[in-house]
């Protein structure tokens, strides 16, 4: 299906509000974005993809992996990320195409984004401090 570079912008963006609504929502997840602009994070995440999904090549940021090697991810927190990204997808109505290219794009990144310990992670820049938000969840015992 071709769309315009338009309507995918469009639908880019839709998908990503709704997205990072729900992150910044996530009781969890949100702490990661303490000093994060929504609106920033929005438009570069929708330049990035709209440019990995055939569209204008407007993203100048960071790669995923250098983006992130302050925070301390794990498979958990992956798990939740991309259950809302599933979410936001079908909210916004996303074709099915768009759908499976986009993640097969986000897991692409998942091995350069995952850390197996936290000695895995360094700041981007000499001063900035290690994001380590443990999964509140983890620490409920079964009833």
């Amino acid at each position: 299906m071709n769309m315009s570079d338009e309507e995918l912008t469009e639908l880019i963006t839709k998908v990503n509000e709704i997205f990072y609504d729900k992150l910044f929502d996530d009781p969890w997840l949100s702490q990661i974005f303490v000093d994060v602009d929504q609106d920033i994070i929005t438009s570069q995440q929708t330049d990035f993809i709209v440019g990995a999904l055939g569209g204008p090549q407007k993203y100048c940021g960071r790669s995923p992996k250098d983006a992130h090697p302050h925070i301390f991810i794990q498979e958990d927190m992956w798990d939740v990320r991309e259950a809302y990204m599933v979410e936001a997808l079908k909210e916004a109505n996303a074709p099915e195409w768009i759908s499976e290219k986009w993640l097969k794009i986000d897991n692409a990144f998942k091995a350069a984004i995952l850390k197996g310990s936290i000695d895995e992670c360094s700041g981007r820049y000499k001063s900035e401090e290690i994001i380590n938000i443990p999964n509140p969840n983890s620490f409920k015992k079964a009833a």
